[in-house]
């Protein structure tokens, strides 16, 4: 075999799942099972959000590395589920260097999504977390006037743009200035609940819960650069806002309320993160198993929180739902467990908190920057260690039933 050209078509697959929105933990599993497959004698995995190292020993005796450098990460789910799949098929049948690149080649030309798909995903999750902070029917048209905007100057702006506090400045502004100008016009009463719910695609909060999920499980490099992520993502979004806020002196702090009625939240919250799905380019059944999983993991996280009111435990235990909801499907559906997690766990994500953090730094309010940075950090630790239970209990079952689960380097 080439093996240099073998060790070259692993390393395309697993850049293209971390492009994709793969988690790094899942990535070096990846890699290292297609590595054992080819039989090298020894292979070093190394992966974080910008970098993949492969060191291996061939059996010959030769000692090959491959590095590559990543510069831009998107989320496109449907591609990553056909990239598990190719993983899978590698695993089990090592095709040669040749075979190999064409799959890779074939499963990277999969037809993308109708142009439309984009506008209604992001209309449904503009509106439906809109509704969910408390907007009323005229916020809902303003945000959904929002959402097509924000598809057409963010394909324009993503073209040009790489840096995430840059892209999300300039896009917080425009959407700030569009619903101000609405909701002047009368359409709608609530613009900072409008605009909240239009940006909670923008706001990078599961960035900061994986962040701290990673520093917990000592991958200290990639925890700190999903934390810094997450930040200045959500900086770029604050710094957008606050400055069209200022500019049209339309400064106000309302807060985040989210709607009385619970069968309002449940549905509105569902409706949101089935456009989120679709934004993520998650589709066929994954789409309805992560709009299922958004609906039962707020309605446990109600029902918890209705008998003991902490913010805490309610997230704790409706994050323990959540990673053992991801974990059935994927073994039912033979998917990443992401493709399940991401959107399911979308209504506990403290979007609200990181934006009114970054918000209370840049208009200098103290005391809403530490309420709000205390309440950001609770939440992402308790879903944070949510995920934790569900790994190790997965591990334990999967080892009970004497099957492989994570495997890392072998020597």
């Amino acid at each position: 075999m080439n093996y240099s050209k073998i060790l070259q078509g692993i390393l395309d697959i697993g850049e293209s799942m971390l492009k994709s929105g793969a988690e790094n933990f899942r990535i070096e599993d990846s890699l290292y099972r297609m590595c054992k497959s080819y039989g090298f004698v020894r292979y070093d995995v190394f992966v974080i959000p910008s970098n993949i190292q492969i060191t291996v020993e061939t059996p010959d005796g030769e000692i090959l590395t491959q590095i590559r450098h990543i510069e831009t990460v998107s989320t496109n789910f449907d591609l990553l589920d056909h990239l598990n799949n190719l993983s899978r098929y590698v695993c089990k049948n090592t095709p040669d260097a040749k075979e190999l690149r064409q799959l890779y080649l074939d499963t990277m030309n999969q037809k993308p999504p109708h142009p439309a798909v984009q506008y209604i995903a992001t209309a449904m999750g503009g509106i439906g977390f809109a509704v969910f902070f408390g907007c009323g029917f005229m916020d809902g048209i303003a945000a959904a006037i929002a959402s097509v905007v924000l598809v057409i100057a963010g394909n324009w702006l993503g073209r040009r743009e790489s840096n995430l506090l840059i892209y999300n400045m300039i896009l917080s502004f425009l959407l700030e200035v569009l619903v101000i100008f609405l909701v002047r016009l009368g359409i709608g009463a609530h613009p900072e609940r409008i605009i909240l719910g239009i940006v909670m695609l923008l706001i990078s909060a599961l960035g900061t819960t994986n962040g701290i999920r990673d520093l917990l499980q000592r991958d200290f490099i990639s925890g700190l650069i999903n934390i810094m992520n997450s930040l200045l993502g959500a900086a770029g979004i604050a710094f957008g806002i606050g400055l069209a806020m200022l500019l049209l002196n339309e400064v106000s702090f309302e807060g985040a309320a989210l709607n009385r009625n619970i069968i309002v939240q449940l549905l509105s919250c569902t409706v949101g993160c089935t456009g989120f799905a679709l934004c993520f380019k998650i589709r066929g059944r994954q789409v309805l198993y992560s709009s299922v999983g958004a609906f039962f993991t707020w309605g446990i996280y109600l029902l918890v929180y209705h008998f003991t009111p902490s913010n805490f435990a309610a997230t704790l235990t409706a994050a323990v739902f959540v990673g053992f909801y991801a974990f059935t499907m994927a073994r039912v559906n033979k998917a990443p467990s992401t493709v399940f997690l991401t959107a399911s766990v979308l209504p506990l994500i403290p979007g609200s908190n990181l934006y009114y953090m970054m918000t209370g730094y840049v208009s200098r309010n103290r005391e809403m920057a530490i309420t709000q940075t205390n309440t950001l950090l609770s939440t992402c630790l308790a879903i944070a260690i949510g995920f934790l239970i569900v790994d190790v209990a997965s591990r334990y079952l999967m080892a009970t039933l004497k099957r492989e689960y994570h495997i890392g380097k072998q020597s």
